[in-house]
């Protein structure tokens, strides 16, 4: 890995609920200026970014169905269909992982699918979000498999707002479960340039920040130790 790349590993998430849209949009400049590889936003802020991100080095990410997972499919499909429409490039979902701990697997899949049948024909990169912390080790590698035959694009960790994020343990389990056929997003409390730098190394190809983190993962400064989400 090269640190001055780490940039392009990150997708700079602006996802705290209470923010104005002027916070919004000084986030989403952040980001820009650091030329991660996405923003990742509230689905409401998906016009202001896609119009701020428009000829720039940086793509436009949105979150569905976040961060509790439990929307009915029929609907997670319906909204990536318009957020697709809007100019997003990628949409992190997150899967029900009720269904997951379950152990309901044909629906884990099917809640999946609904949405990469979306995503795939158009072209969207689908990444899947497990919220790890919820799930033992061989649900992740379960619910991993469930991706994989759905026709996803990544598997994610967490959401970053429900219990511990990003785990040596839960990516080792889904790089060990993917077998080389999903690609892998650590994500959720990564805040320095050595944490993002043991995620690339073990193989994951995205990492998941807060957006006040995003500086000290570059190697420009300590990130505001009172972050709260991701």
């Amino acid at each position: 890995m090269k640190t001055e790349r780490i940039n392009r590993y990150l997708d700079h998430a602006v996802l705290k609920p209470e923010m104005t849209q002027d916070e919004a949009r000084d986030a989403i400049q952040l980001g820009i200026d650091y030329k991660v590889r996405t923003v990742c936003v509230r689905p409401c802020d998906i016009d202001m970014a896609v119009e701020m991100c428009r000829d720039t080095d940086t793509e436009v990410s949105c979150v569905l169905a976040f961060p509790h997972g439990n929307t009915l499919s029929e609907v997670k499909a319906s909204e990536a269909d318009l957020y697709i429409q809007k100019g997003v490039h990628e949409i992190d979902m997150v899967v029900n992982y009720g269904y997951i701990r379950s152990k309901l697997w044909d629906k884990v899949e099917e809640d999946i699918r609904a949405v990469a049948s979306v995503t795939g024909q158009a072209g969207i990169t689908l990444k899947v979000i497990l919220e790890t912390s919820q799930l033992t080790v061989d649900e992740i590698m379960h619910a991993t498999e469930c991706a994989i035959k759905a026709g996803a694009d990544f598997v994610k960790t967490s959401t970053g707002f429900y219990g511990a994020g990003a785990t040596v343990e839960a990516v080792d389990a889904m790089l060990k479960a993917s077998g080389g056929r999903i690609q892998v997003k650590a994500s959720g409390g990564i805040r320095t340039a050595e944490q993002a730098k043991t995620f690339i190394d073990m193989g994951s190809s995205r990492l998941g920040n807060g957006y006040s983190s995003t500086p000290a993962i570059c190697g420009d400064k300590k990130a505001d130790s009172d972050m709260t989400g991701y």
